[in-house]
């Protein structure tokens, strides 16, 4: 199993930004991506992006252009950077450890994003 532990999240004005961190502990030779997913009280828990451990990015259509992955050398740490962020971002954010072929190798417990003037 592999442990994953979120930070950076907080409050954040209309049209600025937060960076994401996550870091990854645990048996992380058996992860093949890591993605951060979102949950708000209207919606399930949605993809917002991914990066594989040979750096392919997928991302949310709702979030393209803004938002950027990324993940340490180490592979170890995976970061999420939100720029012009809108009301609409507002959710708690998840980080996930995924297996090769779709498997989840860990959750993170989430970090809350609020987006408010």
């Amino acid at each position: 199993q592999v442990q994953l532990v979120e930070s950076g999240g907080g409050l954040v004005h209309p049209g600025g930004s937060l960076i994401l961190s996550c870091v990854a502990s645990g048996a992380i030779h058996s992860v093949y991506s890591m993605a951060w997913y979102r949950h708000t009280p209207r919606n399930s828990r949605v993809l917002v992006a991914v990066i594989t451990s040979g750096g392919i990015t997928n991302y949310a259509d709702s979030v393209k252009g803004r938002f950027t992955i990324s993940r340490d050398e180490d592979r170890k740490t995976v970061h999420l950077q939100m720029d012009s962020l809108t009301p609409e971002d507002t959710a708690v954010y998840y980080c996930k450890a995924e297996r090769p072929g779709g498997g989840t190798a860990g959750w993170g417990t989430g970090t809350q994003v609020t987006v408010s003037s």
